[in-house]
């Protein structure tokens, strides 16, 4: 029986305080990529969706998985909305449309900084956008 000051978490708050205790930073992880996110923005038919998660102890996990583009590469950057910056995770071509975090990957306390500031950012690469064909931000 519970004291007249004290009331059941219920289903869906069991469910947050585990996701908190395992150390998820973002409440989903979820990205959708578009070409007008790239800096400067590319106009693409190509998109893709996926899910990022980035835990508290900076381990990263997770895929995207494209359409209409034929990736030649796939990273995580470091770098604010509406600039450009260097790859920290190169992710890993698993078929012609999936890309995946490799297993083990984590962030160091700069890049983990930049994450929670939210100047960490996900693209796939093509032949004709070297620079990336579609961008998604993460958000802690």
């Amino acid at each position: 029986m519970l004291a007249k000051n004290e009331k059941a978490l219920g289903f869906g708050g069991i469910v947050v305080a585990l996701a908190l205790a395992s150390g998820i930073a973002s409440a989903d992880g979820k990205v959708t990529l578009s070409g007008a996110e790239e800096v400067p923005a590319v106009t693409t038919s190509a998109s893709g969706t996926g899910t990022i998660t980035i835990k508290d102890d900076k381990t990263v996990t997770g895929s995207v998985t494209t359409k209409g583009v034929e990736g030649v590469a796939a990273h995580i950057h470091l770098a604010p909305v509406g600039k450009n910056g260097p790859p920290v995770i190169t992710l890993v071509k698993k078929s012609d449309a999936e890309w995946s975090v490799p297993e083990g990957s984590k962030l160091n306390d700069e890049q983990y900084a930049a994450y929670k500031a939210g100047n960490l950012y996900v693209n796939v690469h093509s032949a004709a956008n070297k620079g990336g064909e579609i961008r998604a931000q993460l958000k802690p």
